[in-house]
């Protein structure tokens, strides 16, 4: 087992006008107890200061655009040397064992663990959960682990003992071996994402090729929530629309037939609430469906390599979904 310390850990943040939270942000990945970390910074077209207050990163990429989320993660990740990669979203700050813990646990775990996360709470109220990682239900969902807000029963299929379906990619730490085997096309994030769910969807892979998610509950920090249910109509309409999309690309590509139908009356009855919404009160996101239209001979593609590559059964898979 490698001595926690020894392997050298890739710290990508990307960024898009995050200038106000990056001095914490930046501040807490340098006060790390962990002794070998590079930082590097993919921003996506950022009209503030978000490029000069990471200039003294290992390694800094500038797009002309924005890429969205996913595409700048991967380029960071074509560039980070280490044995790990962790994200670390701009407004999530970090406690100072965080990375420590993280790969500690993981060389603990052993190999078949490819993915692990700390405990995050609410940067405003210390004393609510942001994300314990990710857990799955039946109408299609991915939602974050939330402690006590989850009922005794589903808190037991989210959490077994330290294992969890995957991880938020706001303080993620990945395996570069993971990272290798579950790629599809080149890109461990799926592009095609663009902004949100990305990182369930990388989970859901992770868990189809045979990797396991770890939840590290003595890595802590803290994580502004810009984005939630409640606020959706104070959201840009391009972050809708590929919320929109999202959730139907999600399953598109990773849901085999067993699953499928398991959850179909669950599934269809949410798609139906949420098509409905597209058509009455939010038809900005209406492009999503044409855009998996448009694309869907790509999407069944990607699909097709999933699934010839999975190694593990939905059946095997199916109490995770609640």
């Amino acid at each position: 087992m490698v001595a926690v310390g020894a392997a050298l850990v890739s710290a990508i943040v990307v960024t898009w006008n995050s200038a106000k939270f990056l001095r914490r942000c930046l501040a807490a990945i340098q006060e790390q107890s962990y002794p070998d970390i590079e930082l590097i910074h993919v921003d996506n077209a950022s009209s503030d200061d978000s490029v000069p207050l990471l200039a003294g990163a290992a390694r800094q990429i500038v797009n002309a655009e924005n890429r969205g989320f996913a595409a700048a993660v991967n380029q960071g990740i074509a560039v980070a040397k280490g044995e790990y990669v962790l994200l670390v979203n701009p407004d999530a700050f970090l406690e100072r064992d965080y990375v420590a813990n993280l790969v500690r646990a993981l060389e603990q775990a052993g190999e078949a663990f490819g993915m692990a996360t700390g405990k995050l709470v609410r940067a405003d109220d210390p004393n609510v959960v942001d994300t314990m990682g990710i857990r799955m239900t039946r109408t299609g969902r991915h939602l974050d682990i939330q402690g006590d807000r989850i009922a005794n029963r589903e808190s037991r299929i989210a959490i077994r003992g330290d294992e969890v379906f995957g991880v938020s990619g706001a303080a993620a730490m990945y395996r570069k071996t993971f990272i290798d085997d579950v790629s599809i096309d080149g890109q461990f994030l799926d592009e095609d994402f663009h902004t949100y769910r990305e990182d369930a969807d990388v989970a859901w892979r992770g868990r189809l090729f045979g990797w396991r998610a770890l939840y590290v509950a003595d890595a802590a920090g803290a994580h502004v929530r810009t984005v939630t249910p409640e606020k959706r109509r104070t959201l840009p309409a391009f972050i809708n629309m590929h919320s929109v999309k999202n959730r139907f690309l999600l399953r598109l590509k990773n849901e085999g037939l067993y699953l499928a139908l398991r959850n179909a009356p669950f599934e269809l009855a949410r798609d139906l609430v949420a098509v409905a919404a597209v058509l009455t009160v939010e038809r900005s996101s209406l492009p999503a469906f044409a855009w998996l239209w448009k694309n869907r001979r790509r999407i069944l593609a990607k699909r097709r390599e999933i699934q010839r590559r999975r190694r593990v059964s939905d059946r095997a898979l199916a109490s995770w979904f609640r």
